[in-house]
């Protein structure tokens, strides 16, 4: 993972097979279908970095010839992805992480105001209990990160992380802002925001990509 002094809060995945698939993700001519699947692995890649500092118990564990040390996860993982793109990278994590929990928060943007607007909500009892993984596969403005993130808080939230694959510099600098504490995971950090408040290359609108919308 890279860091950069302009951005404390990010971690960028530089690895060459997440650098080879985000290229088949920006391409225009990537199907739905090719999009899901590659968009699934992708997070899934990212994952096992982005939950490297997982918080472990100690324990025994009998092997078919003898009792031996091991651990456990000391806690239970929710993934919350922020609809409905998010729901794209859910699946690759999974694949990751099968015990893990999934709860969702549905934030869309105004497309006037360029604000959050939250519209849906289910999250486990007790989510605040264990390590908390927001997925979006855009960071943009930051406004619906940002606002899930507080979202999660205000219900006693404390370790939370932020995946996507693409960012913004502006995105990155309002989670800095809102949520200093909080480390956004990102396969690359891209030029700027244009008038339309779309990432720069970016991959266009991933939900309608995922789902065929366009």
């Amino acid at each position: 993972m890279l860091t950069t002094p302009d951005h404390p809060n990010l971690r960028t995945h530089d690895h060459p097979l997440i650098s080879h698939k985000l290229r088949i993700l920006r391409d225009a001519e990537t199907s739905p279908q090719t999009f899901r699947r590659v968009l699934g692995e992708v997070a899934g890649l990212m994952t096992y970095e982005a939950l490297r500092d997982l918080p472990t118990t100690r324990c025994t564990v009998r092997t078919p010839i003898a009792e031996c040390p091991a651990v456990r996860l000391a806690a239970p993982i929710t993934i919350v992805p922020i609809l409905r793109a998010g729901l794209g990278m859910t699946d690759g994590i999974l694949d990751l992480v099968p015990e893990a929990r999934v709860g969702h928060i549905g934030v869309q943007r105004d497309e006037s105001t360029k604000r959050p607007v939250e519209y849906y909500e289910k999250l486990p009892p007790d989510v605040a209990e264990g390590p908390v993984l927001v997925v979006d596969p855009m960071l943009a403005t930051g406004g619906s990160g940002a606002h899930a993130v507080r979202y999660l808080k205000d219900r006693g939230c404390h370790q939370i992380r932020f995946l996507c694959l693409v960012a913004a510099p502006e995105g990155v600098r309002r989670m800095q802002e809102a949520h200093p504490d909080v480390i956004v995971h990102a396969a690359a950090l891209d030029d700027r925001l244009d008038e339309r408040a779309y990432i720069v290359p970016g991959l266009g609108d991933a939900g309608d990509r995922v789902f065929g919308t366009l």
